[in-house]
Formats: C-alpha cells, sequence, structure tokens
C-alpha cells in the first residue's frame, strides 16, 4: 500500500476522533495520540485477566511477571538490544530513567560530567548530583543554528579519571535537531559513559543499539505510542548497571533487608533498579503499542512526518508581511538536514518583534488546533535561541529571585523573548493539520496582531 494511502488509513481507524472533532493535533512531542486499537485490545486484556501484584508466586501475580517480562523482551527487540548486552528497567518515565542514572552515577572528585546545552531538565538536574560528588560539570556550547558547536572540541578526555558521564539528546525536544549519533563512539573513545536521551527521537526515528551502543538510553511509551501514561524505561547495559550506586533501597529491589543487622542486598540486574510496585496493569500495553509501531514501520513513520516537516517549513517562511518582512522565526535549522519532525518558533510583528507566544496559542486554541508553548523545559536550547547574554539573565534572576515571573524576566532582559510555539508531528499527523496552522498563521499577520486585536471566526479555517 502506497505510504499516502497507509497513513489515510490509520487516522481514520486509529485515529477518527481527530476527524470527527475537526482537531489538529500538533504536540506529539509533548505525548503522542494513542491508537484506538490499542486501548480496546487492552482494555480486553484487562477486562478477562486477573493480574495481581507481581511481588508474590500467586497464580495472579505470576500472570503479571509474565507480562512484565513479555514487555521487556519486546522493548529489546525493539530497539535491537541483545538481551546478553542489554537490560530493561521499567520506571515512570524517561525522567524517572535520567534520575535513576544520575543518583547513582559513581561521581568522584575530578570525576567529569559533559552534557549538551540542548537537554532537557531532567538531564540538566544530574548536574546537581555531580557538583555534590566533587564532578566537573562542562556544557557543550551551540551554535546560533542550535547545533552543538564542535563537539569534539569541548569533551575533554577523561581516560584515568574516576567515572565519567556524557549525557545529550539524540533528538532536542526544543528545535528538533537530531545530533550525531556517533558522538556516543567518540564518547566511549575518551573515557565516559553515555546517556542518550531518546524520548524526542524513538518515537519517529529507528534506534538500533546493536550499532548505537550508548550506556543508559531514556524512553517513555506515552511518546512513542500514546498509552499507557506513567511507564518509561531505562535500556542499560549491564556492565554500566553494575558500576552504579544505589543511594537508597526498596521492597522490591532487594533480596533482604534487616532491621537488627542494619544490612541490605541489592537484587541483580533489573529488579534492582525499579522501585516498588510496578505499573503491573499498565506494562501489558507496551508490547501491543511497539508491535503496532513496528507492524507500520518506523522507516515509514520517520519519512511520513518529515514529508509534513518539510511542508511546514515552507509554509513558514513563505509567510511575510506586505513590506516584505518575515512573519515568522524558526529558531533551528529550517531545512530537513539533521532535524526531526518538531519545529520551535515564534510570530513576529511587522516591526520585527516577537509576540508574545500564548496570543498564538490561545488563538490556535480557539480554532481546535493543539500547540505547545513556553520553553519545553529545555533552558539551554532557549537561552540559546533568544541569544540570551548569560551574564546579564543571571543578574535578572537574582534580582527577580521568589518574584519571578515570564513578564518581569523579558522586562529585565530588554524586552527579549522568554518563550517560543512548538509544532511537532507524529504518525496521526496529515497535511491538512499542517495546512490549517499555515492558514492561522497567515490570517494572523494580515491582522497585524501586534497592533489590532486578533479576529477569530468559526469558518475562518478550511
Amino acid at each position: 500500500m502506497p505510504a499516502t494511502q497507509l497513513f489515510a488509513r490509520i487516522r481514520a481507524t486509529e485515529f477518527s476522533r481527530l476527524v470527527e472533532s475537526h482537531h489538529a493535533y500538533l504536540d506529539h512531542t509533548g505525548s503522542t495520540l494513542y491508537p484506538e486499537s490499542l486501548v480496546r485490545r487492552h482494555a480486553a486484556r484487562l477486562g478477562s485477566g486477573i493480574l495481581g501484584n507481581p511481588h508474590s508466586e500467586n497464580p495472579a501475580s505470576l500472570d503479571s511477571t509474565e507480562e512484565i517480562e513479555l514487555a521487556r523482551d519486546a522493548v529489546l527487540r525493539f530497539f535491537a538490544a541483545d538481551p546478553t548486552e542489554y537490560a530493561v528497567c521499567f520506571v515512570a518515565n524517561a525522567t524517572a530513567a535520567i534520575k535513576l542514572v544520575g543518583e547513582s552515577f559513581p561521581f568522584r572528585p575530578d570525576s567529569r560530567f559533559v552534557l549538551s546545552a540542548d537537554n532537557h531538565n531532567s538531564v540538566n538536574g544530574i548536574r546537581e548530583f555531580a557538583a555534590r560528588r566533587g564532578a566537573d560539570v562542562i556544557y557543550l556550547p551551540l551554535t546560533r543554528g542550535l547545533r552543538l558547536a564542535n563537539p569534539l572540541a569541548y569533551i575533554p578526555d577523561c581516560r584515568g579519571r574516576p567515572a565519567s558521564l556524557f549525557a545529550y539528546p539524540a533528538q532536542s525536544n526544543f528545535s528538533g535537531v537530531v545530533h550525531p549519533l556517533e558522538l556516543v563512539d567518540t564518547a566511549h573513545a575518551r573515557g565516559y559513559s553515555v546517556l542518550l536521551d531518546a524520548a524526542a527521537f524513538a518515537p519517529t526515528h529507528p534506534l538500533h543499539l546493536d550499532r548505537v551502543k550508548a550506556d543508559f538510553v531514556a524512553i517513555s511509551f506515552y511518546k512513542m505510542f500514546g498509552y499507557p501514561t506513567g511507564v518509561g524505561a531505562l535500556i542499560a547495559r549491564r556492565d554500566a548497571l553494575e558500576m552504579l550506586e544505589r543511594p537508597w533501597f526498596s521492597g522490591g529491589a532487594v533480596d533482604f533487608v534487616s532491621v537488627g543487622a542494619g544490612m541490605h542486598q541489592l537484587r541483580n540486574g533489573e529488579p534492582g533498579f525499579e522501585d516498588g510496585t510496578p505499573n503491573f496493569l499498565g506494562l501489558g500495553a507496551v508490547a501491543d503499542g511497539l508491535t503496532f509501531l513496528s507492524e507500520i514501520g518506523v522507516e515509514a513513520i520517520e519519512a511520513h512526518v518529515l514529508g509534513l516537516c518539510a511542508r511546514m517549513l515552507e509554509g513558514l517562511t513563505a509567510i511575510r508581511y506586505p513590506n516584505g518582512s518575515p512573519a515568522v522565526r524558526i529558531y533551528g535549522p529550517t531545512s530537513l538536514q539533521a532535524r526531526g519532525a518538531t519545529v520551535a518558533f515564534n510570530l513576529l510583528d511587522p516591526d520585527g518583534d516577537v509576540v508574545p507566544y500564548e496570543t498564538l496559542v490561545e488563538a490556535a486554541g480557539a480554532e481546535g488546533i493543539s500547540l505547545r508553548g513556553g520553553c519545553f523545559c529545555n533552558p539551554g536550547a532557549s537561552e540559546a535561541a533568544f541569544a540570551y547574554d548569560a551574564v546579564r539573565l543571571r543578574a535578572c534572576l537574582e534580582q527577580l529571585g521568589k518574584a519571578f515571573t515570564h513578564r518581569g524576566l523579558s522586562e529585565c532582559m530588554g524586552g527579549a523573548p522568554v518563550g517560543a510555539v512548538r509544532a511537532s508531528l507524529g504518525l496521526s499527523s496529515n497535511e491538512e493539520d499542517v495546512d490549517r496552522l499555515l492558514i492561522l498563521l497567515r490570517r494572523i499577520s494580515e491582522d497585524r496582531i501586534a497592533r489590532t486585536p486578533l479576529r477569530l471566526s468559526g469558518d475562518a479555517v478550511a
């Protein structure tokens, strides 16, 4: 079946609610929408099954354990990870996976924690663990196009030092930039363990861990196939898990705990890193969700969303005011070279000043278009996008303190923007979704939103 027909059929059968509600969903980097068949299948399983807490040996518990292990095997197969080399630890989400690495990594004085300025706050937060243990924290800077600026020059050799960690996203959740996966091997050669944040990358790009041998990979399943929420995974090399030093323990993660003897022993492998009772009712949907993506083909999904992204980028750059000035400023690449289908931008007025992102998000919502506004928990990429001066930024943040507001920061930074609009595409997206956004932006630019009130009409979007 031709790709256009395939994705049209998927839209009609798996995402019919979009058609019925005339909703243009453009926040797939926030969360992918769940296919209807996945929810129906999971509901049928729950309706007929008897699943109990897996921390036991009764029949209901054993059935839950079997579902969890099937999900674990499915994750390894999907990411082409050798089960003798990699383990899958189920956690609440990618953030929990990243925190698990950060709090347990054996940082020491003279260790290094090197990370890209383009990172989700979950990764930025590891710097607190590293610094408290005396490690050096080093950020890799970004170019004006929000790519890594000569990363080879900023990843210092740390062979001979205590355990050190390099962390970066496979795809930026801010700009859609796809960072080189080859950096995994580069960092390994320089003595680092590597944490790869694949939360924004995995939904629309193939990731083969038999080729990209990152030590730790963080994912969230709701970003891949929408359901269930509250389930993610840390995919980790088994030797990398063994080097981690867990700062605490919990019930299911131990072989034994003694109050009188003051001792405990963590379980080997994955169970020693899975705290508390796993989401045993939700994990049964993981294997089905991965099967759904595999049957479509992640490569086909990638081609689909990038084709739509090209349409969006072309349309955004073409919107101009009568005086010839651009109406949209895109942060990051304006071509498909090394990028995903996540586009950050701001609307400009005819004088080139940024229109507050809230204005556009609100206008889009009134038209049934879901966008995301803000900095997307990625301060490094946003600060680079808005060309913040670090000295001035620090002074403003210290001055604002507990009285911090976005408006206050903008005023202190001389009117600089404090957020952007993000439109992101997924397997349920189609050309109409993209065109509805472009039509809205063209109408807003014609209304000169910065000078006159925005006029909305129910029939403005075809």
